[in-house]
């Protein structure tokens, strides 16, 4: 029984980009459940940090069975065995990101989980695929639809859609 909805944001800017999210795709509905919406693929500036790679992202909104603390572990088996490889500096180049910004319209904060995604309304990379596929979703906290968010939203790093998405 899958009862639980959730918006994941896939992110990569590492070659071969569209393969490791595509690699991702198939992973989560392995492991995690049905995928029900897919935003087009976004290509943006990095955030945070200097690359010549830019990044390529997409939203997605899953119905899964899984509880939020299950569905974060999932993620970080899918992330590993796609080898992502993690660092301590925060943001780097990364071969594959999976990022929880919404579960149903849970408001978590834990050791090991914050959710809504703390700073989704701040970064326009992740605004643009969410808002495209969700565009009247309520942030659980502040209380504004996506596309007042996304309306709203100062970063002004470029931010483009590349394609429908696959």
């Amino acid at each position: 029984m899958k009862n639980n909805y959730s918006y994941l944001l896939l992110g990569s800017n590492l070659e071969p980009r569209h393969e490791w999210l595509k690699e991702a795709l198939f992973a989560i509905e392995r492991q995690i459940g049905d995928i029900w919406r897919k935003s087009s693929v976004f290509e943006s500036e990095p955030w945070g940090f200097s690359s010549e790679n830019y990044f390529l992202n997409q939203a997605l909104y899953v119905n899964t069975s899984l509880s939020a603390e299950q569905l974060i572990d999932e993620i970080l088996k899918i992330e590993d065995n796609l080898g992502r490889k993690r660092t301590k500096q925060c943001y780097t180049g990364r071969n594959i990101d999976i990022d929880i910004i919404f579960y149903n319209e849970n408001i978590i904060n834990s050791e090991k989980l914050t959710i809504p995604h703390p700073y989704m309304h701040q970064r326009r990379f992740a605004l643009e695929p969410v808002a495209e596929i969700a565009p009247l979703f309520i942030h659980p906290v502040l209380k504004k639809t996506m596309l007042q968010l996304l309306d709203e939203c100062e970063d002004k790093l470029n931010v483009k859609k590349i394609c429908l998405g696959f």
